[in-house]
């Protein structure tokens, strides 16, 4: 696979990164590749990359094993964006979509995570600053997972979700905006 080397194109970068309201200085040289080492590299912010080709601009594809989530963009770019991934036995992988959306959503653990973790709340009302879903939440699916912010920023980049998907709260805030309620969700490790 041919990887197209973004510094080159740096000015063209900046007028794209002005054209979806990445924040300044986000725009950057990041690189698309299936083939990548699992390793983390450290946590990087929001930026626009190279993607290849075959998946619908609108789409949202999770590398969880880049610990990345990338919005497909036209003309074969994307936004990535850093994430806090599952871990162990919590993970999973397949297609699903954006079936429901929250501006500051309540959250409530499920059984398994009050048995792990006692001192858990049994609830957390939405807009409290304490709330592990944050301020902005993308339900997938039928199922109890979603895309959400975090209290935590510190755990984005690691495996820590009982499978859902955190982000940076300006990066899900971001990304709330940029995607409706049916947009296709493609998830694999």
């Amino acid at each position: 696979m041919r990887i197209l080397d973004l510094r080159r194109l740096a000015p063209a970068m900046a007028a794209a990164a002005m054209l979806f309201a990445l924040p300044p200085g986000q725009a950057s040289a990041g690189l698309f590749d299936f083939g990548a080492s699992t390793q983390r590299q450290g946590v990087t912010g929001r930026h626009l990359v190279a993607f290849p080709p075959g998946y619908t601009p609108g789409t949202i594809l999770v590398q969880f094993s880049q610990r990345r989530l990338y919005l497909v963009l036209p003309q074969r770019q994307a936004i990535s964006y850093p994430i806090g991934a599952p871990k162990g036995d919590a993970r999973w992988s397949g297609e699903t979509y954006v079936s429901e959306k929250r501006v500051n959503p309540s959250w409530t653990p499920t059984p398994e995570m009050r048995a792990e973790n006692p001192d858990l709340p049994a609830y957390v009302p939405g807009g409290h600053p304490q709330n592990p879903a944050s301020v902005r939440a993308m339900y997938l699916g039928k199922s109890l997972y979603r895309i959400h912010g975090t209290d935590a920023p510190w755990t984005v980049g690691q495996e820590v979700s009982h499978g859902c998907i955190r982000m940076f709260n300006q990066d899900v805030a971001d990304l709330y905006q940029r995607v409706p309620i049916g947009t296709p969700v493609v998830v694999m490790w």
